[in-house]
């Protein structure tokens, strides 16, 4: 059995510590242990991007990052960045322009979009495309959340 350890680390703003196995993977410690189940388990094997967090300010996979490597790092869920009455202007977007279908993938769409908004200038239809090809919506040929991102980036 894998041996057990504390990690520290803040999450949506709030302090926390746990005592997890060592090979506890952050989706699974956001998901089983803090019920933040907005994080989605879709592939395992890092391909469809639907357990996209922020890391430190940056979007990361979270099925590719082991509890442990959280220690000390501001974690970001999508239950972080808004809430029903004040959603962030990125779910607004994904919400004015359609950007959904069944919504699985959504909240890592979301939080890969706000990434590719923070750090990327003059993004345009094929940057926002490139910056998504490790996001999988089985749902919508992309044109709706390519637009939702857009509109973000533009400022409308």
């Amino acid at each position: 059995m894998p041996s057990s350890m504390k990690v520290s680390f803040t999450v949506n703003g709030a302090q926390r510590t746990l005592d997890v196995a060592a090979n506890t993977l952050l989706v699974d410690l956001l998901r089983v242990h803090l019920g933040l189940t907005g994080t989605h388990v879709g592939c395992d094997t890092s391909q469809c991007g639907a357990c996209t967090v922020h890391l430190n300010g940056r979007a990361v996979k979270a099925c590719t990052v082991l509890a442990p490597q959280a220690e000390g790092a501001e974690i970001t869920t999508i239950e972080g960045i808004g809430t029903q009455d004040d959603l962030h202007p990125m779910q607004a977007a994904f919400r004015e322009c359609h950007a959904l279908q069944c919504g699985f993938c959504t909240p890592g769409m979301i939080m890969q979009a706000i990434d590719l908004v923070e750090h990327h200038d003059h993004l345009d239809n094929k940057r926002i495309r490139e910056g998504l090809e490790g996001n999988i919506c089985r749902c919508t040929g992309y044109h709706n959340i390519v637009r939702a991102i857009q509109s973000v980036a533009d400022g409308e």
